[in-house]
């Protein structure tokens, strides 16, 4: 294999990494596909969701939800779970 070909195959992989990273339902929702919620996708999918609600599932202030995040919010009944939605 050229050098070019491998690296361009790392890069794909990299960036098809974040996708594979969320759970299925939480995939769903994201869609721009970079593996994280921003308060549109998740409002897109689930209305009622209100800015103050999102961030309180943002548990580390990013202000965008990583898996851990929409797990733990699904667990405390914050998020609809992809069967519920």
């Amino acid at each position: 294999m050229t050098k070019t070909f491998k690296m361009s195959t790392i890069a794909l992989a990299a960036f098809c990494v974040p996708a594979f990273a969320m759970s299925a339902g939480a995939a769903e929702v994201d869609a721009n596909g970079d593996g994280i919620l921003s308060v549109a996708e998740v409002q897109a999918v689930y209305p009622d969701v209100t800015a103050e609600q999102f961030s309180a599932m943002d548990l580390n202030a990013d202000g965008a939800l990583d898996d851990a995040e929409v797990q733990a919010a699904q667990e405390a009944g914050m998020m609809p779970a992809p069967s519920e939605g």
